[in-house]
């Protein structure tokens, strides 16, 4: 995707006015888990949804927008709606392994796995999906965090490094990956 067409599909979803904090944690029709893209596969400049402006904004880091020095995200970084992770209150973030999506664009996913990570002292879990409709996945077949192990042995270091380049070397360390099921538990608890 060319940086004008990024921008172009940044600048679109950022100013759209949905409150995506007030989605259902599960969609009405399916019943499944929802996510909401924040940052899209592919890029480095992380951003998060302010449900004060209903906007897609840069995250700031010592007052500069941030940008993940190192290869792009290798899935696409979100939350989960109608969720609180810790003392925030902001919402369980994900990272979904799917094509390249604009920000704003809600997916069913399948949760498979949970990262901890202890980020300067304070720690925080993400959940590691799939999307649910097979027309999305581009890991068929993948529904559980045994076979995405067993597929692609690697998947831990890709991910893992990814979020420790997210702040200076060596203040983001991996506490832990567990199954789907503690994944599962984990958005119940953030309910």
């Amino acid at each position: 995707m060319t940086s004008a067409l990024l921008a172009l599909l940044l600048s679109g979803a950022s100013g759209c006015g949905t409150d995506y904090g007030s989605l259902p944690t599960y969609s009405a029709e399916r019943r499944l888990l929802q996510m909401v893209v924040e940052v899209p596969a592919g890029t480095n400049h992380l951003q998060a949804y302010n449900p004060e402006t209903s906007k897609f904004e840069p995250v700031q880091r010592a007052g500069l927008a941030q940008v993940v020095d190192y290869l792009p995200c290798p899935g696409n970084q979100g939350f989960i709606p109608g969720t609180q992770a810790g003392e925030s209150g902001a919402p369980l973030p994900t990272l979904v392994l799917a094509e390249t999506q604009p920000p704003g664009t809600v997916l069913e996913v399948l949760p498979l796995s949970l990262l901890t990570l202890d980020d300067a002292g304070q720690f925080r879990q993400i959940v590691l999906t799939v999307p649910a409709r097979p027309s999305q996945q581009i890991l068929p077949g993948i529904t559980t965090w045994q076979a995405l192990l067993d597929k692609y042995s690697g998947i831990r270091t890709t991910i893992g490094q990814w979020y420790q380049h997210q702040g200076r070397p060596g203040e983001i360390r991996i506490v832990s990956w567990k199954d789907e099921q503690a994944a599962e538990q984990a958005i119940r608890q953030a309910r």
